[in-house]
């Protein structure tokens, strides 16, 4: 995969539940957070899905109709690596035990709170980034490694608080997404923002200043109304 088709990629996410009330939540959810998001209603579904839809992750229901998620876990998990978060009304050890036999990575048990959901997506994701490009986030000529934590423009060192940091990397794991002021106060800064503080704006204008200060051309637009985009 070349760096341009690398900078395009967005995470796909399978959501395999036979609930649909369940599916749309989680579709809407996660397209809302930029995710691709596919769905299935059983087993059979689910795995025809997984062969033509490739995900970055599924979110696996246990109680499926025809083939069980337990099957279809221990099926996609013979065909690749990909993160699998098992859900179930279950919460038996034995069944926690049986789907992390069955090689799922995390599991979650019904009912669930969205955002603890959308959390271990988070840490999912970040976890297989960072154990196959050892964090290596990139567009165009900004490079970041979020592990030893070197930011690069060009040739470029650039010197970011830890704020800064934050922020860029949020970009960086959304290139060519708008984001929404609200997201990106809920995700960088972790609460939910209302009122009328300028501390996004103070942010995004040192990050600019330091992505620029050599010359380089503007990678962060406003948005206007709502609120930024990594773009050229």
């Amino acid at each position: 995969m070349s760096r341009e088709e690398e900078n395009r990629k967005v995470f796909r996410i399978l959501v395999v539940d036979d609930d649909p009330k369940i599916t749309a939540m989680l579709k809407r959810s996660l397209a809302f957070d930029g995710y691709n998001v596919a769905v299935a209603a059983d087993g059979q579904e689910g795995l025809a899905a997984y062969s033509s839809f490739s995900p970055h992750l599924v979110v696996l229901d246990i109680m499926l109709p025809g083939v069980d998620g337990w099957d279809l876990c221990r099926e996609i998990r013979g065909r690749g690596d990909v993160p699998i978060l098992m859900i179930t009304a279950k919460d038996e050890v034995s069944d926690r035990v049986k789907g992390l036999d069955a090689g799922a990575d995390d599991y979650l048990v019904k009912p669930f709170a969205l955002e603890e959901l959308l959390a271990r997506v988070r840490a999912l994701l970040r976890r297989r980034r960072g154990e196959g490009g050892q964090g290596q986030l990139a567009f165009l000529d900004l490079t970041m490694n979020a592990i030893s934590r070197e930011v690069y423009r060009g040739q470029r060192p650039l010197v970011l608080t830890v704020k800064e940091f934050d922020l860029l990397r949020f970009f960086l794991e959304h290139p060519r997404q708008v984001l929404t002021r609200d997201l990106i106060m809920e995700r960088v800064w972790g609460y939910d923002f209302a009122g009328e503080s300028n501390v996004l704006e103070v942010y995004v204008g040192m990050l600019r200043q330091k992505l620029e200060e050599g010359g380089e051309r503007r990678i962060i637009q406003t948005v206007r109304g709502v609120g930024y985009v990594l773009k050229e």
